[in-house]
């Protein structure tokens, strides 16, 4: 098992920064590769970004490339998501989540294994 707890939310402005972070517990944390997915009210899940095990790679959603980056630290067992010209359609709960490596990334969420239980992020227009 793995425990997500996610940190960093909360109401910003239009063309503002945040940082969430996600710390990891209860498994070889390095062995995972992470993955940041957002739901906004209404609809489905959907993929943000995700970084491989060890840090050296990274994907992004077409709609956060350029503003986001995902960074890990495996010796704190925790990953980051810097959120930066935030936009009202980027307000939605933020998940990070994991899977097992396995020699490939995933960037859909029914391949992710673990998932925190969120954090609210709100960006006023």
């Amino acid at each position: 098992q793995v425990q997500l707890v996610e940190s960093g939310g909360g109401l910003v402005q239009a063309g503002g920064s945040l940082r969430l972070s996600c710390a990891a517990s209860g498994r070889t944390f390095s062995d995972y590769v992470m993955g940041w997915f957002r739901q906004a009210p209404g609809k489905e899940r959907e993929f943000v970004g995700c970084i491989r095990t060890s840090g050296g790679s990274t994907w992004y959603a077409d709609s956060v490339k350029g503003r986001v980056t995902i960074s890990r630290d495996n010796a704190k067992n925790t990953v980051y998501l810097q959120m930066n010209s935030l936009k009202s359609e980027d307000t939605a709960v933020y998940y990070c989540a994991a899977h097992r490596t396995r020699g490939v990334v995933y960037t859909t969420s029914i391949k992710y294994d673990y998932w925190g239980q969120g954090t609210q992020v709100t960006v006023s227009s």
